[in-house]
């Protein structure tokens, strides 16, 4: 009976959480810049829409090349990230890795793009560490998570005298395995997703083509981009498969191409002094650092922080409203078979399409503000949670003579999956506050502009320092992230 009273109270907190949440993100909407500033609008999307219907792929003869990078780029980065994850995760019991994981993952991919260009350059390995370290702080932290809730059972059974590694290996991997290998599998998509937008920076995969077509009007060479895209996530299963795993492996790293040579002292240089605050580096006495740091949080910090929140909880609510408008696409309580294959595609455009690479096409369609990044955040975050709770709803079973239309959406399914998709959305609440922060290299005034400014103007101390605070910002709503799930009684699921 005492869980039976329980379940008034978790659905009233639940209820409460969510509408705090709502509120919340129009207070945000009521202080935010959300406008269209171009003069043509419909005119430029109606461009864009004929660019995608009438693809040039021949325009650029370095397409191929790039697209063979962008893979390469992808299963490199991806494959040492999940190796140096495994690691981490096997000793993720411990604060000092479970910080060290954090902070690391926290710093989006681009971010430390932008930290390996300026002592690598174009060099392969910038793209590749790009990848490699956030990725490794995520591995660290999904992997532990399945490894935990493997069966403790099997290693019981086990004779006396076994030994830890071998208990670890015939015991708890066989019983993970197929856990680990479906994330590997979808981290790698999102592997294939960072990769493009390392294009932005300057780095050879498709966003670097896709950001050089729209700068130049040609909008069929974008469409022809993000066609191959669109084809290369969406065939994954038909080619990335297990026994063709080692031979990519094995082959990315001869596609990668080549790069300056590495000018050692320009890294040694960058982080005795580069990156040292000026302050400190001119000599001057520790008194005139704090008025140094004073205006930096004062002028770039903190309206850095106050606009990648507001965007934060904004994109948050619109992603869930996006998520639960979405799913029933492609659950099969609704439609044919016809209408939810066009749900499919609908969706799989939607999660496919970087939210990095959506936002930049909005702003040059509808101008600078932060409509395009809310709207980039939502269907693309929205478009993955949709997905996810669709089909979760295609396994509920209901009774014959269940309603139908908005009565069995509003009455028999979204009670079923609401507390599977508010763990979803918290889950990627983190996530969505990393790219708010990464959309400020467009323009859009979040802590992304702030860094990417002061690395511009070759302030490398202003710029670690915004990082730092980024990666500490993540964390904090991370753990806020957690401490609500724990509160919801939500269960955790990874996703991308």
């Amino acid at each position: 009976m005492q869980g039976w009273a329980n379940i008034p109270v978790s659905r009233s907190r639940t209820a409460r959480t969510s509408l705090f949440f709502v509120a919340l993100a129009l207070v945000c909407l009521a202080l935010s810049d959300i406008a269209i500033t171009t003069a043509n609008p419909w005119q430029d999307l109606m461009r864009f829409f004929w660019g995608v219907m009438t693809p040039d792929f021949f325009s650029s003869a370095g397409l191929a090349t790039a697209l063979l990078r962008t893979l390469a780029f992808a299963f490199v980065g991806v494959t040492l990230g999940a190796a140096a994850g495994f690691l981490l995760a096997l000793v993720y019991r411990f604060r000092l890795v479970r910080t060290f994981a954090a902070f690391i993952r926290a710093i989006h991919e681009l971010f430390w793009a932008l930290i390996f260009l300026q002592f690598f350059g174009f060099h392969p390995l910038t793209g590749v560490l790009a990848i490699a370290i956030p990725y490794a702080g995520i591995f660290a932290k999904v992997y532990s998570e399945i490894l935990d809730e493997a069966d403790p059972e099997p290693r019981n059974l086990l004779p006396s005298g076994v030994g830890a590694l071998s208990a670890f290996v015939y015991t708890r991997i066989p019983d993970c395995w197929e856990q680990l290998r479906t994330y590997t599998s979808y981290r790698l998509e999102c592997g294939f997703r960072s990769s493009a937008i390392l294009g932005f920076v300057g780095l050879p995969t498709l966003g670097f083509y896709l950001e050089s077509a729209f700068s130049q009007g040609h909008y069929s060479e974008a469409g022809a981009v993000l066609i191959l895209f669109y084809v290369l996530i969406a065939t994954i299963p038909l080619w990335v498969r297990p026994r063709m795993l080692p031979f990519y492996i094995v082959a990315a790293p001869f596609f990668l191409g080549d790069g300056m040579p590495i000018m050692w002292g320009n890294v040694r240089r960058f982080f005795t002094e580069d990156i040292v605050p000026a302050p400190l580096r001119e000599g001057a006495s520790g008194e005139a650092f704090w008025p140094w740091l004073s205006d930096l949080v004062v002028n770039q910090a903190l309206p850095g922080i106050w606009n990648t929140l507001l965007l934060t909880q904004m994109a948050l609510v619109a992603t869930g409203v996006i998520a639960l408008l979405a799913f029933p696409l492609i659950s099969r309580h609704f439609g044919n078979r016809f209408s939810r294959s066009g749900g499919h595609v609908l969706l799989v455009i939607a999660r496919s399409t970087p939210e990095y690479i959506l936002a930049y096409i909005l702003l040059q369609l509808w101008g600078p503000s932060m409509l395009p990044a809310v709207v980039a955040l939502a269907l693309h975050n929205g478009g993955i949670i949709g997905h996810l709770i669709g089909r979760q709803s295609s396994t509920i079973g209901l009774r014959p003579d269940a309603p139908r239309g908005l009565m069995r959406y509003g009455y028999e399914l979204v009670p079923r999956v609401y507390p599977s998709f508010l763990a979803f959305l918290f889950y990627r609440w983190e996530i969505i506050m990393r790219e708010t922060a990464i959309l400020g290299i467009l323009g859009i005034y979040t802590l992304g502009f702030y860094v990417d400014s002061a690395i511009q103007n070759i302030q490398f101390d202003k710029a670690m320092i915004l990082i730092l605070i980024t990666a500490l910002l993540n964390i904090g709503i991370d753990g806020l992230s957690r401490r609500i799930r724990r509160r919801l009684a939500l269960q955790t699921m990874p996703t991308c």
